[in-house]
């Protein structure tokens, strides 16, 4: 039993362990690409909330209330098909050709958006939690607003954002789960594929959920470094009187 699972596991055919091994560096390729776009929309949508006029405080409360009351499969199959459909259409209507959109591509774009409305409510949590003293100190310097985001409001903010910011990238790594439904070759269809060719349904599922497991405690890890690194030099919550 043990050596037909290791065989089956191997990371030369006919073995699937290279498949699994291909398909999970797929899955953190495309979540690590959705974070960085998240973090990205998320840190304008934050100071768009906060800071913005009324038109842009609106437009980014419908996009944060849509993109988190819809289920993340909907969206997926939403902006990949309908998107990419209005997209060719758009174009055909002007005279151009049909283009055909990166799976790879769309996979992160589409988790990227996802990723966005979900950062731009933990960072802006995070910038409210950062004393206005600071900030005012900063206006006080004469630090235009730019500078002033740039060397004291993220700075300070980001030790309570870690915290969120490492749950969505959790949420991140298993959301490229569901590209599988649009044939995207990450580890969760590769899992099916090496399943369904062996009937060995439990041994290849188990080690997906090992290997979702590794990365788990692996950025667990990592970011507790980072928030440690993030929080040096300010008060401890213990120390506060």
């Amino acid at each position: 039993m043990v050596e037909q699972t290791l065989a089956l596991l191997a990371l030369e055919p006919p073995g699937w362990g290279g498949n699994l091994l291909r398909g999970l560096w797929a899955s953190l390729v495309i979540a690590g690409g959705a974070f960085g776009i998240g973090l990205v929309i998320g840190t304008f949508g934050a100071f768009g909330k906060l800071y913005g006029g009324p038109v842009a405080r609106d437009l980014l409360a419908v996009y944060t209330t849509v993109v988190r009351a819809v289920p993340e499969l909907v969206l997926i199959l939403i902006l990949y098909f309908a998107v990419t459909d209005a997209v060719n259409q758009l174009l055909v209507s002007f005279g151009y050709q049909r283009i055909q959109i990166s799976g790879f591509a769309a996979g992160i774009a589409v988790l990227g958006v996802v990723q966005g409305a979900y950062a731009t409510e933990v960072i802006r949590g995070a910038i409210l939690a950062v004393p206005p003293g600071q900030i005012e100190a900063a206006r006080a310097y004469g630090m235009p607003p730019g500078m002033t985001a740039r060397r004291v409001t993220l700075p300070l903010a980001l030790s309570s954002a870690i915290p969120g910011l490492a749950n969505l990238w959790l949420i991140a790594t298993k959301d490229t789960a569901l590209l599988a439904i649009v044939g995207f070759a990450e580890l969760t269809l590769t899992t099916r594929q090496a399943a369904g060719a062996t009937r060995a349904y439990f041994t290849f599922f188990l080690a997906a959920g090992a290997l979702y497991l590794l990365v788990t405690l692996v950025s667990g890890w990592g970011f507790r470094l980072l928030e440690r690194r993030a929080r040096r030099g300010l008060p401890s919550a213990g120390g506060a009187r």
